[in-house]
């Protein structure tokens, strides 16, 4: 009996979930995992639809959203407007402090 890779796209199925899912990465990870993460999504959502609705041909999006891609920030928020997410900035609670 053989095992299947596990792709955390097949379970980014509903906007909730990849709010969420986005919302981890970009508060754990570092910009390469973030950028991979943009991908998945990308990938769960089609990738060629959101090339096209990002304005970007396919190939470079695979590019600038693998782990090794560093897209610069215009890239970041062109690809998350085609995804239908946004970014919100929140303060970060300091330790030791209240």
């Amino acid at each position: 009996m053989g095992t299947k890779d596990f792709d955390v796209a097949e379970y980014l199925d509903s906007p909730e979930v990849i709010a969420a899912y986005l919302a981890a990465t970009f508060k754990d990870g570092d910009a390469g995992e973030i950028a991979e993460a943009l991908g998945t999504v990308a990938r769960a959502k089609g990738m060629t639809e959101i090339a096209k609705r990002a304005g970007m041909s396919r190939e470079g999006l695979y590019k600038a959203l693998s782990a090794d891609g560093h897209p610069v920030f215009a890239t970041v928020l062109k690809v998350m407007r085609a995804l239908d997410v946004e970014l919100a900035v929140t303060a970060r609670a300091l330790e030791g402090v209240g």
